[in-house]
């Protein structure tokens, strides 16, 4: 059983939820200087942000299990090795989703009827490197949502201001794919997929990602504008700034080595970096 479930977890990156997350719960934050918050709805954030990313993360590998099993990088996946069927895969989608659904419901009706066409769009990623090389982008606009959602979980009603908690969210998805998708680029042209670095060459596509991630960077600094945040946020936002050329710094046109590293390490401190300044900055306020 402790197997299966590490399978279960192994398949979907769980550790990976770490990206997202903090943005979830910084929207919560900000979003309950007007609104009263309850913890309930903490909980229910939680565990929507949990079914959301679980189900969208094992319908992709549903979707990419042939493409998976050709690719030297991925062949070894829980669905490609044989470590989980596709049929408990299917199951595992179903059962997050229904708890994404219900997690939504209980969040409110808003909640629940948008909950459906945003499951059609976390699931539609799976095809778009298929189709074009915005994928990236594409991810990133559908993980930025998390936030928006966060905020209308605790609000009930929409803000134009947390547009730019998305924003930089989506940005820096996008940013760190692009990266990410360097390793993939014989495999991405021989299967005629679509990417960033396999449309421009891995030398464009870090500069791309270079861009990208400096425009990230403008809307973090943006928050500390127009939700008034103090000096401990200002520096989280450096330090953010610090991590972005850190991990650019790391991966080089003609040198993947330190892709995982940057993937998986620099992302994580940039996200709770993130969170850590927008907790404080309400610690400070509260104590003030």
């Amino acid at each position: 059983m402790l197997e299966r479930i590490l399978a279960y977890g192994k398949m979907i990156k769980f550790s990976h939820t770490v990206f997202a997350l903090p943005f979830a719960f910084s929207a919560v934050i900000l979003a309950q200087r007007q609104h009263p918050i309850i913890l309930s709805d903490i909980f229910w954030v939680l565990l929507a942000m949990i079914g959301a990313r679980s189900s969208a993360m094992g319908f992709n590998r549903i979707a990419d299990a042939s493409l998976d099993a050709k690719n030297p990088r991925t062949f070894d996946r829980e669905i490609p090795s044989g470590r989980l069927s596709l049929f408990s895969a299917i199951l595992f989608v179903i059962f997050f989703s229904g708890l994404f659904i219900f997690s939504s419901a209980m969040l409110g009706k808003p909640c629940f009827y948008l909950s459906f066409p945003l499951l059609v769009l976390l699931f539609s990623y799976s095809y778009a490197k298929r189709f074009t090389w915005l994928s990236h982008i594409y991810l990133g606009v559908v993980i930025s949502l998390a936030p928006a959602g966060a905020w209308l979980a605790i609000a009930k009603t929409f803000s134009w201001p947390v547009l730019i908690l998305s924003i930089a969210l989506m940005t820096y998805i996008a940013g760190f794919d692009i990266l990410y998708a360097c390793q993939d680029i014989k495999f991405d042209k021989n299967e005629g997929l679509f990417s960033i670095p396999a449309h421009f060459g891995i030398k464009k596509a870090l500069i791309i990602a270079s861009i990208i991630h400096l425009t990230s960077f403008c809307f973090f600094f943006l928050l500390y504008i127009v939700f008034d945040m103090n000096l401990l946020y200002f520096c989280a936002v450096i330090i953010i700034g610090l991590l972005l050329i850190v991990e650019h710094q790391l991966v080089k046109p003609d040198d993947l080595s330190n892709v995982n590293f940057a993937f998986f390490h620099v992302n994580s401190l940039i996200s709770i970096t993130l969170f850590l300044g927008v907790l404080a900055d309400e610690l400070v306020r509260r104590w003030m």
